[in-house]
């Protein structure tokens, strides 16, 4: 029996694959793009969150480099904590009075500040954030005389005194200061007492700082002898009550700042 052909079988010839257009081509490429971009948008997002901290943080380390080149990083580090405390005071003492505040941000040689995101509605309200930062500022340097009697080291006095002695400056009632916000629920025209300490003290030790503030505190100080808006007027308006607590905590605050100094000048063997 023989055996038959197989049958053959025609096979048309493949269609040619189609080119990509080019919005495939963009689309295909971009893919891992997209991706990497989503990625990226996520890890922002978080960074955002981040941001205060690191802003915190970062400016920190710088100040602790910048005064650690002239003091040690033992004491550098000391003295940025002892601003971060006082800056921590405004910060709880305007939330407490319902403000938003930014993250406090370090500037070497020149302290710290928070940036409020919306003004104080009334003098009241400036004077208890001014307050704040000198409030527990103080806490903060009588901390280190306590790590004094403890620890028998002498940085932490040293600590101490500068503590006392910065929270003291600020209370001086100029311009920005601590102390010419506090006095805006007492009396605005203390600002010319602040305005007149501040000039004695470039006369006497000239500081390019102290000059840069008093130069900053003039508008407030003009201010004082121009015509003000009913707006402008209501703003000063504070209750008996509350110029008698916040002068009793002003100037208690100040005499007790200055027995601090007086105290971390008392020679150890004295105290023992």
């Amino acid at each position: 029996m023989e055996s038959l052909p197989p049958p053959s079988i025609s096979v048309p010839p493949l269609a040619p694959k189609p080119e990509p257009t080019w919005g495939q081509k963009l689309k295909k490429n971009l893919g891992p793009v997209g991706v990497g971009l989503f990625v990226l948008l996520k890890f922002a997002a978080k960074l955002k969150f981040l941001l205060p901290f690191l802003k915190t943080g970062g400016t920190m380390i710088l100040s602790i480099g910048a005064y650690a080149m002239m003091w040690g990083w033992q004491f550098a580090v000391g003295f940025v904590l002892l601003i971060f405390i006082h800056e921590c005071g405004h910060l709880l003492a305007a939330r407490q009075q319902g403000l938003k505040v930014g993250a406090p941000v370090f500037i070497p040689f020149m302290g710290a500040l928070i940036a409020l995101k919306e003004a104080p509605r009334n003098a009241w309200i400036e004077a208890v954030v001014g307050l704040g930062g000198p409030l527990l500022g103080t806490v903060g340097a009588l901390g280190c005389e306590l790590m004094y009697f403890t620890t028998g080291n002498l940085m932490f006095r040293a600590l101490a005194y500068t503590g006392f002695f910065l929270n003291l400056f600020n209370l001086a009632p100029t311009g920005f200061l601590d102390g010419g916000r506090i006095v805006t629920a007492l009396s605005p025209w203390l600002w010319i007492v602040g305005f007149v300490i501040l000039v004695g003290m470039i006369i006497s030790h000239f500081n390019f700082l102290l000059l840069l503030i008093l130069v900053m505190s003039l508008p407030r100080l003009f201010s004082l002898f121009r015509r003000k808006t009913a707006e402008e007027q209501r703003y000063f308006e504070v209750t008996p009550a509350q110029r008698l607590t916040m002068g009793a905590l002003y100037f208690g605050l100040i005499a007790l700042l200055v027995l601090g100094m007086k105290f971390t000048l008392i020679p150890p063997e004295t105290l023992r």
